[in-house]
């Protein structure tokens, strides 16, 4: 302890310190503080900071004052706070209007304003004069109102200041999803008013949220009614989004100095140590100087090169603030309070000595820290040279609050007048303190009593849920109808929590209200919306998450408890629970399940360890807010409906039926009945199979014209495609061997180089007979019309033809082909698809429609002679449900929704009230295609939908609906409303009802896992949910070898879970299988399941990024060295053949591979920075003739996200995946290039798709000589060859199909062929030799 007269004195310094740089420009009448001497704005963010100093004296005279005179300064101090804290209140509480209008619409228009008038807490410029939208300001008031409130300053006085901060809360709660201008007030560094989802934004509400939950703004003389509310699910959303973005501040700021303030005081928002760790050393490596640290790479503020005419910036004119940006002192001493609070001493006096090195002094020799300090102008040349060797000059405001304000806090601190837990009486700086385990209880509780005697057979003891009495038990939307009362003040027009989101942290507490507990059904188990809680199999998997997603995000006092209702819907028609769900019960009663501790018990028994809220705001006299029981019962009966609508069809026997539309079986039909039947049948049977539709045609018509007029124009070989469907001609295929393999190319990769032409030869001449008896329908189309009667030409049965995915036709295929007779037709000026008449192409980038799709708008005339009385008369005699289901398809078609059928003499029966009661009757019944048609017809929509996309959207990923091209399918790049969501998505998919509904389930499934598993989605930068659909049909395709549009109708059966399952299995490219489902009775659909198969390596873009990291990393062993990357020479980029026996077993896995990932926009790790490096050596990359300019360089730093995004624009206008992936490896290979410094200049604009055409035509040149498999299609060791156009073996872009299904590695490997061809476009003869041999395989 320090004597009274040490004390007293230094304390005094600090005040006269305080006194005459922050306190003597406070304003008397608001207590706010300017920005500057010469400025009266007062900006809310500056005013925080400025008074936190000042806090920090007030505390440290509270606890050393030994005289009236300490005390009374303590008190001045105390005051001073509180002034300028309230002053700010009033000037938002003047806002009022616009902070309700913001709960709503969330746009900076209606945003609280940034910097208010000083002396008047008036507005001082417009709505849209300012980048106002600045939740990091907001949100550090209210955590330092709260640190504040619990030091013991009294700063709320009324219940109306506590209704506002309430609101407060509910402005900053979905910050996760806010884009705005962040702690700099520019949005994107350009300066262009763009506003961002900015890191620092999300962390600074996420430390306020955390900070004043629960807190009573009155003080020890608070009560009820003075208590603020948050919700857990909002924090730790704000949470996830903080973790996946750290170490980057926002799409165009791929770090900045700001974080400091989030991961230590005054946030405290980051609870991972580790990341903490990792966003510090990032801060410190690329921002740090002699003076202090830049704001952010490429930062141009007052630099003696930023034009100070304008306030934006040029894209290309960035580059020229690099090195030279202004270094600011303040960000020193958020480094000595991070130490202070971190306990590391060795940092907090290396940036103390260093802080009081560059500190400068007044005219009245007051030392203060200056803004910051800039590069002179005659000194930028020498800078640019050798950044960090020049001496700058402090520049800005000379004596900034924020700064001085936050080096006075850390000297009290560092000189010990304050200790760490006086400046956070919340204890927030142990955030990353190790939790402990948690414990989740589970009360198990039975709807009626039938379901407690069933699950007793199955030894699981459960409660009636009228057995836990007193306890009531409710749905979450009871909850949420509470939560609605919060906030309320009608005398400042705040209508309060307008959210109705409660998600499963909020679930999981208890509730008492006037004396009464209550417990919280969670809201995936509300049976009453969606058709998803239907599928036990889908609610026992999310059981399962959630459990999971509950250990790593509780954080309140005591347990959780999830309270799970056993319903009829849980137990099969046998009478006994469903296997999914007792799985996860049995496991729960083990004691765990994924790792997570649970314990199954009554809830009597859990009261006392249970997490308990009081829900006090309902229990206060304000009008508006007060909540009786009688009212939930009120509420309850007001929205929950019916288990279903009165039924008017007959009760449903069966699914499918053999005789559709069957008479009773008392009548006799005569033979006009019969025939009046048959064309019944005939005309809507299987109508609605006609709705769906896989058209994934990429191109247009109008886009094939227009790049061919291109290729033209330019020169340019048209690029070919070919349907990967005709992979190889049926007689050649004959003379192929057998395997047990189902993928075609096995058979051709076995076909023997020691075979002779004669073989070839023969499969030709028998392809010549076929010709003479197959229709035009059966005849493959070329480029040039003399082609078609080449003796070469292939010619494939339409019966027999199969896409890529498809394996060897069963015999149920072969003894039923397909009718022909339909003319195909080529698109004039396309890539020479072939297209049936609806001029759709097969492929993965290219598929055709369901045989039988129409609009709905095209039925009327196609069934213009079918009576409506006819089927009417039906409609109440058949009982199988899929024909009930197309005749009500047909009228509402025909008739539309509203019609009335007057079905039994009853009106009132419209069509929409029909077609719920199938929907109802497809969901008993567990037929998903139905169930997805009825609803999609309905307009029913996830509840979760707009949160699903939001998270995806949040964490940096873009999301398209629908199929390519533009306009069809539609990118969401921003979080949109449901309505809107669910308008984009229905216009993406057309007529296509089940497809708009499985877009939204897709949606569902996706947020599900980057939630729980994020790495699937790694370097995948855009969603594109309608190729996603596309890859799952055709994956299915290829597994149970069908046609892609019976593919498709399996996809629509599989049930909710199983849909999931498939979609994680292409996700994560993991083999799979199909098997019928094993729980399904007589009166379900045939359906299918998702079973997983074991795979002993991974291929695809993992399996190419280790082969190139593995490279880099033996050409530059000593980082840090120029010439250790010399070392490495082309001929040491090879790969042994070690693994090529094993290679050659997988023919059509790397095809397959590359258009997954292709579809799926997988690219590898640090490619985008790879790209960057690149195309800083060169003057542009042109993929497939869209050019990716060096300005970009000049624009974005490497690391840049908004870069990424530029790239991967550019490289999804490639229509085909694998002709992608392939421009993705050659990229890779032009890296090596730079990495290893072979050359310094790359030279012009690179065309990388001439680089893939180059290694092709290298690769079919080896394939020639060594009579490879190749020779079959595009190549001959023949002088006079004749490629034909398309490829027979159907490879698109003019690409053999062969190279597409090499691996990257390996003698014959892509990358090896991709090597050659760089070295040859960029003439490495410069470089070495003209006679060296090079070999330029790849690994």
């Amino acid at each position: 302890m320090r004597s009274r007269s040490n004390s007293g004195v230094r304390l005094d310094y600090y005040y006269r310190h305080v006194t005459k740089i922050i306190l003597d420009f406070q304003s008397p009448t608001t207590g706010l503080l300017p920005a500057s001497k010469n400025q009266t704005h007062a900006w809310v963010r500056d005013n925080v900071y400025g008074i936190i100093g000042v806090w920090g004296l007030a505390l440290a005279y509270r606890k050393q004052a030994d005289l009236d005179e300490d005390k009374a300064k303590a008190y001045e101090l105390e005051q001073r706070v509180v002034k300028l804290m309230r002053g700010l209140l009033m000037c938002m509480m003047k806002q009022a209007p616009k902070l309700e209008a913001f709960k709503k619409s969330q746009t900076k228009g209606n945003c609280l304003h940034a910097k208010y008038d000083m002396f008047t807490g008036d507005t001082v410029v417009g709505d849209n004069d300012w980048g106002h939208l600045q939740i990091d300001a907001t949100s550090l008031y209210i955590i330092m109102l709260a640190q504040m409130t619990a030091s013991g300053l009294q700063i709320i006085f009324t219940i109306d200041e506590v209704d506002f901060i309430q609101n407060l809360v509910f402005y900053i709660e979905n910050a996760y999803r806010i884009p705005d201008y962040g702690i700099w007030e520019r949005g994107d560094k350009c300066n262009h008013g763009l506003p961002e989802l900015n890191a620092s934004s999300i962390g600074m509400a996420k430390a306020a949220l955390e900070a004043i939950n629960e807190l009573d703004l009155f003080g020890a003389r608070g009560g009820a009614a003075s208590v603020i509310h948050c919700k857990s699910d909002k924090i730790a959303q704000c949470a996830a989004i903080l973790h996946s973005m750290l170490p980057r501040e926002s799409t165009s700021k791929e770090i900045d100095a700001g974080l400091l303030g989030i991961i230590s005081f005054p946030g405290f928002a980051c609870d991972d140590e580790s990341l903490c760790s990792i966003t510090r050393t990032q801060i410190i490596d690329k921002l740090q100087g002699r003076y202090g640290c830049c704001r952010f790479l490429r930062d141009g503020y007052k630099t003696v090169k930023e034009d100070p005419t304008r306030l934006y910036y040029e894209p290309a004119e960035l580059k020229v603030f690099e090195n030279i940006e202004c270094e600011w002192p303040l960000f020193w001493c958020y480094l000595i309070l991070d130490g202070i609070f971190r306990g590391n001493k060795e940092q907090v006096d290396e940036y103390s000595e260093a802080l009081d090195e560059i500190m400068v002094r007044l005219d009245d020799g007051t030392r203060v820290v200056p803004e910051f300090y800039y590069v002179p102008a005659d000194k930028v040349d020498l800078e640019y040279k050798n950044p960090h060797s020049q001496d700058r000059l402090p520049g800005g405001k000379t004596q900034p609050m924020w700064t001085n304000s936050l080096h006075i806090l850390s000297s009290l601190l560092r000189e010990g007048f304050i200790a760490p837990g006086e400046v956070d009486p919340l204890n927030r700086r142990i955030a990353t303190e190790p939790k402990p385990d948690l414990v989740v209880q589970v009360c198990l509780l039975a709807e009626d009593v039938e379901i407690v005697h069933r699950m007793a057979e199955h030894g699981i003891e459960v409660e009636h849920i009228s057995a836990v009495e007193p306890i009531r038990v409710y749905h979450a939307r009871v909850l949420s109808y509470l939560n609605s009362r919060l906030g309320v003040n009608d005398k400042m027009g705040l209508s309060g929590n307008v959210s109705s989101d409660h998600g499963l942290l909020s679930t999981s507490k208890l509730y008492t209200l006037h004396g009464h507990t209550m417990a919280f059904v969670p809201q995936f188990l509300d049976q009453h919306q969606f058709y998803l809680a239907l599928d036990n199999d889908l609610l026992a998997d999310i059981c399962k998450s959630d459990l999971a997603y509950l250990r790593y995000n509780w954080r309140e006092l005591g347990r959780p408890t999830i309270t799970v209702t056993i319903t009829s819907n849980m137990i099969d028609h046998g009478g006994f629970l469903q296997p999914a769900m007792l799985n996860v019960i049995n496991k729960m009663k083990n004691g765990y399940i994924n790792g997570v501790q649970v314990t199954l018990g009554k809830m009597s028994e859990f009261i006392n360890t249970s997490c308990i809220k009081k829900l006090s705001f309902l229990e206060t006299t304000t009008a508006g807010q007060r909540v009786d029981i009688s009212d939930i019962t009120s509420y309850l009966h007001s929205i929950l409906s019916p288990a279903g609508p009165k039924s008017f069809l007959p009760a449903v026997k069966q699914v499918f039926s053999e005789e559709s539309f069957s008479l009773p079986a008392t009548e006799a039909p005569s033979k006009i009945e019969k025939e009046q039947k048959r064309k019944r049948r005939s005309s809507v049977h299987g109508i609605i199979s006609r709705t769906r539709s896989i058209d994934v045609d990429n191109l247009s018509q109008e886009s094939h014209v227009a790049i061919e007029k291109q290729n033209v124009a330019t020169g340019r070989r048209s690029k070919t495609e070919f349907s990967p469907a005709t992979t190889m001609p049926p007689i050649v295929e004959k003379h192929l061997p057998r395997t047990s393999t189902p993928n075609l190319l096995e058979g051709v990769s076995r076909f023997k180089r020691s075979a002779s032409l004669l073989t070839f030869i023969q499969a030709v001449e028998e392809s010549k007979e076929y010709l003479a008896k197959t229709p035009p329908r059966a005849i493959l189309r070329t480029t040039d019309p003399a082609e078609e009667n080449a003796a070469a030409q292939v010619i494939i049965p339409s019966e027999r033809r199969r896409s890529w995915t498809e394996g060897p036709l069963s015999p149920r295929h072969e003894k039923k082909p397909t009718p022909l007779g339909v003319p195909q037709r080529k698109i004039s000026g396309s890539f020479h698809l072939l297209t049936d008449m609806a001029g759709s192409s097969g492929g993965i980038a290219s598929m055709t429609k369901t045989p039988s799709w129409v609009e709905d708008k095209e039925l009327i005339g196609m069934y213009k002679d079918v009576e409506i009385e006819d089927l009417l008369k039906q409609l109440t005699e058949v009982t199988s449900l899929r024909d009930q289901a197309d005749i009500v398809h047909y009228l509402y078609a025909v008739k539309g929704l509203e019609w009335d059928t007057k079905i039994g003499g009853k009106t009132g029966v419209t069509v929409k009230y029909l077609i719920e009661e199938l929907y109802y009757k497809s969901a008993q019944f567990k037929v998903w295609s139905l169930v997805r048609h009825t609803a999609g017809i309905l307009g029913k929509q996830v509840e979760q939908l707009a949160h699903a996309l939001t998270d995806l959207l949040v964490r940096q990923k873009q999301v398209s609906v629908g199929l390519p091209p533009e306009p069809r399918e539609k990118t969401i790049t921003a979080p949109l409303p449901p309505r809107e969501i669910t308008k984009i998505i229905r216009e993406a998919c057309g007529d296509d009802k089940s497809s708009a509904v499985l877009t939204q389930e897709i949606l569902v499934y996706l947020a599900m896992f980057i939630r729980t598993e994020p790495k699937l989605f790694h370097e995948m930068l855009r969603l594109r949910v309608g190729l996603i659909i596309q890859v799952m049909t055709t994956e299915l395709a290829r597994t149970i070898n069908c046609p892609a549009g019976e593919a498709y109708e399996h996809l629509m059966t599989l049930s909710p879970y199983e849909l999931k399952d498939l979609l994680y299995h292409i996700l994560s490219s993991k083999e799979f299988g199909v098997s019928p489902t094993s729980n399904a009775s007589a009166l379900m659909e045939r359906q299918l399941s998702i079973v997983s198969h074991r795979k002993s390596k991974v291929f695809g873009v993992d399996e190419l990024q280790q082969q190139v990291s593995g490279l880099s990393s033996r050409g530059s062993s000593k980082p840090g060295s120029r010439a250790t990357s010399r070392r490495m020479t082309l001929s040491e980029v090879i790969l042994d053949d070690e693994n090529a026996d094993d290679y050659e077993d997988r023919a059509g896995q790397w095809l397959r591979r590359r258009r997954l990932d292709g579809a799926l926009n997988r690219a590898p790790s640090d490619f985008y920075t790879k790209v960057w490096k690149v195309l800083e050596r060169c003057q542009g990359l042109s993929i497939d003739g869209h050019l990716l300019s060096q300005n970009l360089t000049r624009e974005m730093t490497p690391h840049e996200f908004k870069f990424a995004l530029r790239v991967e624009s550019v490289l999804n206008l490639i229509p085909q995946p694998e002709y992608r992936q392939l421009m993705v490896e050659a990229l890779m290979v032009l890296s090596l290039v730079v990495e290893n410094d072979w050359l310094k200049n790359l030279g012009g604009t690179i065309r990388v798709d001439r680089l893939v055409i180059d290694a092709n035509e290298i690769f079919l040149v080896d394939q020639g000589l060594c009579e490879g498999d190749a020779t079959l299609c595009c190549t001959s060791k023949e002088p006079n060859f004749y490629r034909p156009y398309p490829l027979r073996c159907g490879g698109i872009a003019g690409v053999c199909l062969h190279f597409y299904d090499s691996a990257p590695s390996g003698r014959y490997g892509t990358m090896g062929y991709l090597a050659k061809s760089v070295a040859q476009t960029l003439n490495f003869y410069n470089e070495f030799q003209k006679d060296a041999e090079v070999d330029c395989r790849v690994s």
